[in-house]
């Protein structure tokens, strides 16, 4: 599966999970350190809207949504499904093969085509979805190319700072690669939420 369509699969999870939300659960606590379920969707829309912003060559000042902003939540609205799904459609139409060989610098990262960019939104896509859908105490397993391809790409880049990744936690002995994914990113899918 090429990167455009494993990033769309990793979408298509995190609206299943964003549309499973509850109204009373969305200022609840998530599975991301000091971020309620509001503010996590928040940050994606954000990731989705500069995401949008590189592909067109724009400058996006916005930094409500940023990693390690204190509230991205006001980024959802009052219909945070439907703020997403308005920032990914206006993002993805942007992704042409044309915006997808543009060179953007990527704190922590440095230079990359924007391609390579989306291997990271995966990794975040991939790891809020679970944050959000733990949250809520629902049980999901991402498909296993995702959670390969963030593994991968968290061993490769991981920035552990606040705002980005907490410490690597040792998960149990007999867990399986999405719940070993997640530790190395900090989270504990063996706890509830606190």
């Amino acid at each position: 599966m090429d990167t455009m369509a494993s990033y769309q699969q990793a979408q298509d999870k995190l609206d299943e999970v964003l549309s499973a939300v509850r109204p009373d659960q969305w200022d609840g606590p998530s599975a991301c350190s000091e971020w309620t379920v509001r503010d996590v969707a928040g940050h994606l829309i954000w990731a989705q809207n500069q995401l949008r912003a590189w592909a067109m060559e724009e400058e996006y000042t916005e930094r409500a949504g940023a990693p390690g902003s204190p509230k991205p939540g006001v980024m959802a609205g009052d219909d945070p499904v439907a703020t997403w799904r308005a920032a990914r459609a206006a993002s993805v139409s942007s992704l042409t093969d044309e915006a997808l060989a543009r060179t953007t610098t990527i704190t922590g990262i440095g230079e990359v085509p924007l391609v390579a960019v989306l291997s990271l939104m995966i990794t975040d896509t991939v790891t809020h979805t679970w944050d959000i859908a733990h949250g809520i105490e629902m049980d999901i397993q991402m498909d296993p190319a995702l959670v390969a391809l963030a593994f991968d790409w968290g061993r490769r880049n991981v920035v552990r700072r606040p705002g980005f990744f907490g410490p690597e936690l040792a998960p149990p002995a007999d867990a399986d690669e999405q719940t070993r994914m997640l530790a190395f990113l900090g989270r504990a899918d063996w706890q509830p939420v606190s």
